[in-house]
C-alpha cells in the first residue's frame, strides 16, 4: 500500500493514465475557482474596483491560469503534443466561449421551461460542461501526437479537427 505522499506523487505523473489526468483535471478546477473568487472578491471588497470590471478581471486570471495549468500540469505528456500553442489556444478559447455560452443560455431559458430553481439548471450545466470540456481537452485541444490510448482508426471529428 502507498502512503499519502506517494500516492500523491504517482497521479501527478505522466504515468498515472486517466486516473492521475483526473486527479490533476479536479486539482487545477479547483484552484483556478479559488483564484477566480479571490482575485474577484479582493478587487471589488477591498480595493473597491467596481465589480464587474473586478469579475472581468477574475475571469481572465482564471482563464489564464486554466489553460497554462492544463497544458502544463494536467496534460503532462506536453513535450508531445499534436498541435502547437497557437492551435491550442484558439481550441481552448473557442472550448471556452461555448461552456459560458451553453451556461447563459440554459440558465435564461431552461429554468422557466422546466419550473425549477435558476441554481439547480446551473449546477446540471456545469456537470455536462464539465465533462465536455475534460473530453474536448483530453482528445482535441491538448491531445499528444500519438498516444497508446488512441484508437487506430480516429473519429471524423478529431482527424479533421487534427488537420486545422
Amino acid at each position: 500500500m502507498r502512503s499519502v505522499r506517494e500516492q500523491i506523487a504517482y497521479l501527478s505523473s505522466s504515468s498515472s493514465g486517466l486516473i492521475g489526468q483526473l486527479f490533476r483535471f479536479g486539482l487545477v478546477g479547483g484552484s483556478v475557482a479559488l483564484l477566480y473568487l479571490t482575485v474577484t472578491t479582493v478587487l471589488s471588497q477591498v480595493l473597491g474596483v467596481t465589480f464587474q470590471l473586478a469579475l472581468a478581471i477574475g475571469f481572465a486570471a482564471g482563464l489564464l491560469m486554466h489553460f497554462t495549468l492544463q497544458r502544463l500540469f494536467v496534460w503532462t505528456h506536453h513535450e508531445e503534443f499534436a498541435l502547437g500553442l497557437r492551435p491550442q489556444v484558439g481550441r481552448y478559447l473557442t472550448m471556452a466561449a461555448a461552456q459560458y455560452g451553453v451556461t447563459a443560455a440554459s440558465t435564461a431559458l431552461l429554468p422557466g421551461a422546466l419550473g425549477v430553481a435558476t441554481v439547480v439548471v446551473y449546477l446540471a450545466t456545469m456537470v455536462v460542461v464539465t465533462i465536455t470540456g475534460f473530453l474536448l481537452m483530453r482528445f482535441v485541444i491538448f491531445h499528444a501526437e500519438s498516444s497508446p490510448e488512441s484508437t487506430q482508426e480516429p473519429s471524423l471529428l478529431t482527424d479533421n479537427l487534427s488537420r486545422r
